[in-house]
């Protein structure tokens, strides 16, 4: 299999006909519940434009930085423990091991604020629908993290590349709330509508919870899951309250600038770069304060 053949058939690529016909249908149903007076949100056209322009942009900057990183999957699969080959065993160990390694490093852009800064923009909406999903970000460096180890196991870099895609495309369609609650097996073990909207919430109950990619049981297991309460409120917990493209991608980055100026020491400085999204340092009898954090973590 050539190496352009192996890039086509990349599961987020082949998907973008989808895509649209997707968002099609939802906007439909949504607009029918809404009509019928159920509490939904529905399409705004200022936010699904700037979600679909975000994500047309983040096409561009992934792609490049999966060209690099494919390179480099490719060099170190020379020093693989072994080739796992192209059967069940080695396709159980890419899309098992990105799934894994997701949760951790979705969960590290929730509770690390320089890591939040390249992954808020996708919890910036206050809409929650297919669109929303598109809203990927545009430097997304924890993805770094995720060739080698999947390389060095042996696992061939086009498998891992796939992997990656299907993950990307599953997530897709549980960002909706023209679905409610599915069979409760598959609640149990898949990441679902019902549990990604948890994700996007702002409420307290819903902050950093339910970062698993296509299995849920990650989260059940080291103690982040949360089921869906009451009504989810997306967005930030301190709303941006703009459609600007850099806004968006760049209001977190600016956010941390400053704190970084105003900060008394070297070790507040490295505080506000590295501990959770709105920490603060003690202040007299206070201890640290979650008081400006800028979005959910998710």
């Amino acid at each position: 299999m050539s190496r352009l053949t192996e890039d086509l058939l990349n599961p987020a690529l082949l998907a973008m006909p989808l895509y649209l016909v997707t968002m099609f249908w939802e906007r439909r149903v949504l607009s029918l519940r809404r009509a019928a007076g159920q509490d939904v949100l529905g399409y705004e056209r200022r936010d699904t434009i700037a979600s679909l322009l975000f994500g047309a942009l983040s096409i561009l900057s992934v792609g490049v930085l999966n060209a690099m990183l494919r390179g480099v999957a490719d060099w170190l699969w020379q020093y693989r423990i072994t080739d796992l080959g192209t059967g069940l065993t080695g396709w159980a160990v890419a899309l098992l091991g990105w799934d894994f390694m997701y949760y951790w490093l979705h969960r590290a852009e929730h509770e690390t604020r320089f890591l939040w800064a390249t992954h808020v923009s996708h919890h910036s909406s206050v809409y929650y629908n297919l669109s929303t999903a598109l809203r990927q970000p545009w430097l997304p460096i924890a993805i770094v993290a995720f060739f080698p180890p999947l390389a060095l196991l042996g696992v061939r870099p086009w498998m891992i590349m796939i992997s990656g895609g299907f993950n990307l495309v599953y997530q897709y369609w549980i960002h909706t709330e023209a679905i409610d609650r599915l069979p409760s097996w598959f609640e149990l073990l898949f990441n679902t509508p019902s549990h990604h909207r948890v994700h996007h919430g702002s409420q307290p109950q819903y902050l950093d919870k339910n970062h698993g990619g296509v299995l849920i049981i990650w989260d059940r297991i080291f103690g982040t899951f949360a089921s869906e309460q009451e009504r989810v409120q997306y967005g930030l917990t301190k709303n941006i309250q703009t459609y600007s493209l850099w806004k968006i991608f760049n209001h977190e980055v600016s956010a941390i600038a400053q704190d970084v100026a105003k900060a008394r020491t070297r070790t507040e400085q490295l505080g506000y770069i590295f501990r959770g999204p709105g920490w603060e340092p003690p202040r007299s009898e206070a201890s640290a304060k979650l008081v400006h954090k800028s979005a959910p973590t998710a």
